[in-house]
């Protein structure tokens, strides 16, 4: 069942995507060859009897496309007001916009849903839980107690506090909290734990408040609260990328992904419909990054223009955005490697 269940996943993520480009793209009048879902040859295809588009279901469900006029070069065979370098540039940036806006608002979708069955949990970086003789009790850390800072970095949401405690390396981690309406500074001795690869990890012996609430508005604010609090995290994981505080190597490419949708699927229908969403964020929020051959480095050539107030030629747009996509595929073979030699070893 995990293949399925990887397919799905992948595919319903790929499909919100690449209809966001689609929609907007039909909108403002630009010319569709293909709606793709996967990659490689073609399954099944079929030509809409009401427009030029071809939608097709391609044999690698890796990805997706949704391939315009214009996109790069001139097709003389379409008419120039279909090309979709020759639109408004508030109409280029929408159609480029809409698919990682599309991922962010599926995610709302599927949290949403998640908090109304399952019901939400508290959001907030409010410790429910001290263990009992762990180094935050031995510290001072109290239930109740609400986290603002740790080691002086602002911390929003239990997320954020989690990726910053991953990221500390240290004997001593200050907490500055929120207790009685009164801030107090804490000062943890964490217990360090080496397993058998090696691994560091810190114990503090705290836990979120798991507490569940039920219905619409407690949902909806729980939606909007973890969609924020995800896209904070994925924000300190990229720079955590770019200072050097996370290696290439912990990042999971496709291998990872199927390994991490296996065991939350052991876990139930909930936990995949979580993993869909914060899968759906990771998704937008890498597409919006301004590296060429993603989304926002498109967005970024509009930006650019808009600045200039000259167009970049579509021949040098192109050759950086193959450059981009050049670079892009062979990180992901590194990924990939890195995700296959961790399983077998």
């Amino acid at each position: 069942m995990t293949i399925i269940y990887f397919i799905l996943i992948l595919g319903l993520i790929i499909f919100i995507h690449e209809l966001g480009h689609f929609i907007f793209a039909k909108k403002a009048g630009v010319y569709v060859y293909e709606f793709a879902i996967g990659m490689g040859p073609k399954i099944i295809s079929k030509k809409s009897k009401k427009s030029e588009t071809v939608y097709s279901l391609r044999l690698i469900p890796l990805g997706g496309f949704c391939a315009m006029a214009g996109e790069d070069e001139e097709d003389k065979n379409v008419p120039k007001e279909m090309h979709l370098n020759n639109k408004k540039w508030w109409q280029r940036f929408m159609v480029l916009f809409a698919g990682p806006m599309m991922n962010f608002i599926l995610a709302f979708v599927l949290l949403f849903v998640y908090a109304l069955i399952f019901g939400s949990y508290e959001t907030k970086p409010i410790i429910g839980e001290v263990v009992k003789d762990s180094p935050a009790y031995s510290a001072g850390l109290q239930t109740g107690d609400k986290i603002l800072k740790i080691e002086n970095k602002n911390v929003g949401s239990w997320d954020s506090a989690i990726i910053e405690l991953q990221f500390i390396n240290k004997d001593k981690v200050k907490f500055n909290v929120e207790r009685n309406n009164k801030k107090v500074d804490v000062i943890i001795r964490p217990k360090k734990k080496v397993d058998k690869d090696d691994n560091v990890t810190y114990y503090y012996g705290i836990a979120q408040n798991t507490k569940k609430k039920y219905g619409i508005i407690s949902s909806a604010t729980f939606s909007v609260n973890k969609l924020i609090s995800l896209t904070n995290s994925m924000t300190t994981v990229i720079k955590g990328l770019f200072t050097g505080k996370i290696g290439i190597s912990s990042m999971s490419g496709p291998v990872g992904i199927y390994e991490v949708v296996g065991s939350q699927a052991k876990a139930g229908i909930s936990n995949l419909i979580y993993l869909t969403a914060y899968l759906s964020i990771n998704v937008g929020y890498m597409n919006l990054i301004p590296f060429p051959a993603f989304d926002g480095g498109r967005i970024l050539f509009l930006i650019i223009e808009a600045i200039r107030r000259k167009r970049i030629t579509p021949k040098v747009e192109a050759t950086v955005n193959n450059i981009g996509f050049a670079l892009l595929i062979l990180l992901m073979i590194f990924i990939t490697g890195n995700d296959i030699l961790r399983i077998i070893g």
